[in-house]
């Protein structure tokens, strides 16, 4: 397979991946939407930085483990589905709170529910909070490993060097979700104020903690 070839054709791939709705999606136009560009550009940065690391592990042959390891898939596995419940319980608890109660609440309150992406409140919107989740939610989700222990190989040449060219395909990936989620932002951003008011508010929470519930339910019951 020639170079310029494995590369359009992983685009294809991927690009079909990145813009199939999903986690990563619900969780960065949920953020946009409620004003946090910046959080929200947080959590781009941290979902490339579990591919990258993904693809680099992958490159070097490390997430083979996954595959041939049940443990090791099966720690991950539950790992990431304990997280996901944990972010999606806060969100919906927080759409119950009392609104008044939670905006007197102190910024270092406000920072430490950061994880659970909550009802904006000073403090929140923070690229490091939102690199934080992203990052989290990404590199806990083991069937992004063995993805790319299924696929990537695939689109190696066998004459070209294993780690580069798997690192190059992995930048592809990056590439298309940095323009996807930049799409993804803006069109947030542009109907964000009509999803900005209390009861829009605890709606949207509701509906994206209910999504992130099944998706870590659907993980745990996945073997």
């Amino acid at each position: 397979m020639a170079m310029s070839t494995a590369l359009w054709s992983f685009a294809l791939v991927v690009g079909l991946l990145t813009v199939t709705p999903g986690l990563d999606t619900a969780l960065i136009l949920r953020t946009a939407a409620l004003g946090r560009r910046t959080r929200a550009w947080g959590v781009v940065l941290g979902i490339q930085t579990g591919t990258l690391t993904w693809g680099t592990l992958t490159s070097l042959g490390v997430t083979a483990l996954l595959t041939a390891s049940h443990l090791a898939y099966e720690v991950l596995r539950w790992a990431g589905a304990a997280y996901l419940l944990w972010m999606a319980a806060r969100m919906i608890r927080d759409t119950f709170r009392n609104t008044a109660g939670h905006e007197g609440a102190s910024d270092a309150d406000a920072d430490a529910d950061a994880d659970a992406d909550p009802r904006p409140a000073a403090g929140t919107d923070t690229l490091l909070g939102g690199w934080r989740q992203g990052t989290l939610t990404n590199l806990l989700n083991p069937k992004v490993g063995v993805f790319y222990v299924a696929v990537l190989p695939q689109f190696i040449p066998a004459d070209a060097p294993h780690f580069t060219t798997g690192v190059l395909l992995t930048g592809v990936h990056i590439t298309l979700g940095l323009v996807w989620s930049t799409v993804l932002i803006a069109s947030a951003t542009a109907l964000g104020a009509r999803l900005r008011s209390p009861r829009a508010r605890k709606v949207l929470d509701r509906i994206t903690g209910t999504l992130i519930g099944a998706f870590a339910l659907r993980l745990a019951a996945t073997d």
